[in-house]
């Protein structure tokens, strides 16, 4: 149970960060949303989407957020590979990963 209090919490922090830098507007993830066609009106969505799923983790909602987030990072991953930005297809991949082993871990636990 440590290893999956442990993974949520980085996860957490993790997503959190990724979800205010697209609050923030940061470049390194405002310009791959452009290059992807990811609409500007959807971005208002998505950032708060990545840090309800983050601070769900925290709080205990591990199931119902992690399943959120692994939809939301799965369709980040096809999003570029529909953009053929297949060099990037990893950024969304590597979050899924923590995000996929959250919740293995508390069902492990």
């Amino acid at each position: 149970m440590t290893a999956y209090h442990i993974v949520a919490v980085l996860t957490a922090l993790w997503i959190g960060f990724s979800g205010y830098s697209l609050f923030s507007r940061r470049p390194f993830v405002v310009e791959p949303l452009q290059q992807y066609g990811v609409p500007r009106s959807w971005w208002n969505r998505l950032a708060p989407a990545k840090s309800a799923g983050a601070v769900g983790l925290v709080v205990g909602l591990a199931v119902p957020a992690a399943v959120g987030l692994i939809l939301y990072f799965l369709g980040a991953a096809a999003t570029t590979i529909r953009a053929r930005s297949y060099k990037t297809t990893v950024f969304p991949l590597l979050h899924l990963a923590p995000t996929v082993a959250t919740p293995a871990l508390q069902w492990a636990g």
